[in-house]
């Protein structure tokens, strides 16, 4: 089935949404800046608060016939060539937790980086995951780090252990 990548689902979608000026009663409360503090408005303007509508608000969600998040994930797994796409609608830690869920589960090993955020940190936990600690590069051109490539890495580090509680 060809897409058409000339289209933007989830744009149109926040256009229709504006364009019908609908009052949201769920999360965010500055309802797309008419419920913003005045002085954050003069100071931000209404801009940054008109793109932030949840998909079960009004938006569309997985229940409705828009199927927005559907058209849009479609797309972009087209864009990718990947089978399926997931968009998530809670944060990038969320999003962090259930990619590590997708490829580990519980007593499962998962090499993680040293440098990793801490939402790595407490998804390992949640989910009983046993990390493999590995160092990162240092780029000392760019001041930054990286991941270690296959070829160079040496062997993970063994990961330690807290003692178990009583």
């Amino acid at each position: 089935m060809a897409v058409d990548h000339t289209r933007a689902p989830v744009l149109e979608a926040l256009v229709e949404y504006r364009r019908t000026r609908q009052t949201s009663f769920t999360p965010p409360g500055h309802k797309q800046a008419r419920g913003a503090d005045p002085a954050v408005r003069e100071i931000l303007g209404d801009a940054v608060f008109l793109g932030d509508v949840l998909a079960s608000g009004g938006l569309d969600d997985r229940l409705t016939r828009g199927r927005v998040l559907e058209r849009a994930e479609k797309l972009m797994a087209d864009a990718v060539h990947a089978e399926h796409t997931f968009f998530t609608t809670c944060g990038s830690s969320l999003s962090v937790k259930a990619a590590m869920l997708a490829v580990a589960g519980p007593h499962e090993r998962l090499l993680i980086g040293r440098d990793a955020h801490k939402s790595v940190v407490s998804g390992l936990v949640l989910a009983g995951i046993e990390p493999v600690w590995v160092d990162p590069r240092w780029d000392a051109e760019r001041a930054i780090a990286h991941p270690r490539r296959p070829r160079t890495s040496p062997r993970p580090s063994t990961p330690t252990r807290a003692p178990r509680a009583p």
